[in-house]
């Protein structure tokens, strides 16, 4: 159902005035193509219909992702029949090199996978491990006491072993059909040849230039003559080309067993200031996980995502069933984002006590999103003032358990993959180093993660423990939200976002945004944010959503006015085809046919 908008807010919220406004209120080197229209013209086309603030459509197939190098790769293999799978590993490949700052096999994935021959959903874990060497006090000082953020991100002490190259082998393998050696073909050209250093890395480059220029390798790329890399500037990588190329000739196992695996340890070992534990049998024993689809209900629909160890489908989840218990609110009413506010409080007090690797706590999955826990959850959503405070609720449980809440920290970078093909199957992926850079440590071209940092940084509180400590072998708690909406069986929305802990809030309000409010996917993905996790209502600013922190306010919120800067990548499926959004914070574009 559409709700029909106060002229005002329809014109903020959704459509090209949208798309432009968060654009140049973010950071308006973001919103220029970087000379992207030279790829092709269904490039150039791409990203015309993203400034116009128009999804793109297409009746086969589609493809959405942060770089229209990498999506252009990824339409090349769905274009010559390949599958979704074939064509995540292709824009992976291109990501890891174009888009350094954000993803790459020295990081991590999670996948999401609605197959269109059996209508069986499935998700992959590619979550990065802790070290058989971690202990719980990795990330604290003699005293016991925990590291500052930076102290513990940047060097060998914060990487965990890389998840993706296996995960891209083992969804191949699942699903494609393609050759595997041809998919690596883009991003081994443009490593050699070079690519255009684009606005947005070069702007993060400069951001970061001190810390990128504590490590040679690093510095000697990033950072020439001492200087960072600008605009436009033809960068080749040939180490990343070669580990293209050997991926393609012997498959994921070289990042894994071998000289590049060496190469990885040394590099972290041998941080000078800050080093690491990761070894070699950490490398040769990671294996991808597949795991239950988390799934809640929303509006008669059935949003699907990945469950522990990413807390990203069971919190959205509960954000979801609480607003779920009421009609749906109007875009427009602040009642209705006083509502979300606190739904988002709940679940994030749920988070903070329960959600951790399965495999090494117990974590009551089903309790959490169970439709009776919500609706009884949201019962404390009937004011119309926010709520004094929040506490973690009790979730049915197969047995009982005493955790303390957690406080680690979890900063934004990460990138989002979505892509439906011609044979029906749908995947979303959401992709990481961490924090912007990783631990700014390079290896054969790539960096290297810190995802470790995304352990709670405490082992204990009070004497009681915290379910996400650090643990060897452990998987470190993400947000990330890979998510398809599925409607009487079949995929409707395929979404996802990067952002830290706030890929939560971002991503579900896309899905509101397209739901409950009629929203195309992208005016859904271009919607200023308005993003509560732990109190305090942050808003993005320069947007019509910063104009409602006055009124939020007085209803007794703390609010926070901000760049929220998403990456948001949907595609929509309906009788009448696809359509595909790609967020105007980014240099993302969706392209189909």
């Amino acid at each position: 159902m559409r709700v029909l908008l106060s002229l005002t807010f329809a014109t903020a919220l959704g459509g090209m005035a949208a798309a432009q406004q968060v654009a140049d209120a973010v950071d308006p080197e973001m919103a220029h193509s970087g000379g992207f229209e030279a790829i092709s013209a269904e490039v150039a086309a791409a990203l015309g219909a993203k400034a116009a603030g128009q999804p793109v459509a297409a009746n086969n197939w589609m493809v959405a992702a942060a770089n229209p190098h990498a999506v252009s790769a990824g339409a090349d293999v769905l274009r010559a029949g390949g599958t979704a799978a074939d064509a995540m590993v292709a824009v992976q490949s291109v990501l890891g090199l174009v888009e350094p700052q954000s993803s790459g096999i020295g990081g991590g994935a999670f996948l999401v996978w609605h197959d269109g021959a059996t209508g069986e959903i499935t998700t992959l874990d590619g979550r990065e491990t802790a070290p058989m060497a971690a202990t719980p006090q990795l990330f604290q000082n003699d005293a016991g006491e925990p590291l500052k953020f930076w102290d513990a991100v940047v060097g060998g002490r914060s990487v965990g072993v890389p998840g993706t190259p296996a995960l891209m082998q083992t969804a191949h393998e699942k699903w494609g059909t393609a050759e595997w050696a041809d998919l690596f073909t883009a991003a081994a050209g443009l490593a050699e040849d070079g690519f255009a250093v684009s606005p947005r890395l070069a702007g993060l480059v400069a951001r970061d230039a001190d810390r990128l220029g504590r490590f040679p390798a690093t510095a000697e790329y990033l950072l020439p003559g001492g200087e960072p890399i600008a605009v436009g500037t033809l960068l080749k990588n040939p180490s990343y080309a070669n580990v293209m190329r050997r991926m393609a000739a012997e498959g994921a196992g070289v990042i894994y067993r071998g000289q590049i695996a060496q190469d990885i340890v040394s590099t972290v070992r041998g941080s000078e200031d800050n080093p690491g534990v990761l070894a070699l049998r950490d490398l040769a024993n990671y294996e991808v996980k597949q795991r239950p689809a988390v799934c809640a209900e929303f509006r008669g629909h059935e949003v699907c995502g990945m469950g522990p160890p990413s807390s990203g489908a069971l919190t959205v989840g509960q954000i979801l069933g609480m607003m779920n218990a009421s009609a749906p609110g109007a875009p427009d009413d602040i009642q209705t984002w006083r509502r979300i506010g606190d739904a988002s409080r709940l679940a994030f007090a749920d988070r903070g006590r329960y959600m951790a690797d399965s495999d090494f706590v117990p974590v009551p999955t089903k309790g959490l999103v169970d439709p009776d826990y919500l609706a009884q959850r949201a019962e404390v959503l009937n004011s119309e003032t926010a709520l004094e405070s929040v506490a973690p609720g009790e979730p049915a449980w197969d047995h009982a358990v005493l955790w303390s809440d957690d406080d680690s920290i979890e900063l934004p970078s990460t990138s989002h993959i979505s892509i439906v093909d011609q044979y029906g199957n749908a995947l979303s992926m959401t992709t990481t180093i961490e924090n912007g850079f990783g631990s700014r440590l390079m290896s054969n071209g790539f960096f290297l993660n810190n995802e470790l940092t995304d352990f709670s940084f405490r082992s204990h509180r009070n004497g009681v423990p915290i379910a996400n400590r650090v643990e060897p072998g452990k998987r470190p708690r993400s947000s990330m939200s890979p998510t398809i909406v599925r409607k009487d069986g079949a995929p409707v929305l395929v979404v996802g976002s990067p952002g830290g802990s706030r890929i939560i809030g971002y991503t579900t309000q896309a899905i509101m945004a397209h739901i409950d409010w009629g929203m195309d996917v992208q005016q859904a993905v271009a919607m200023p944010h308005a993003v509560n996790r732990f109190g305090t209502y942050d808003f993005e600013e320069g947007t019509a959503a910063a104009e409602m922190a006055p009124q939020l306010e007085a209803l007794g919120f703390k609010v926070n006015t901000r760049a929220l800067t998403s990456g948001l990548h949907a595609i929509s499926i309906s009788a009448e085809g696809l359509l595909g959004g790609a967020d105007p914070r980014r240099e993302g574009i969706a392209l189909g046919e």
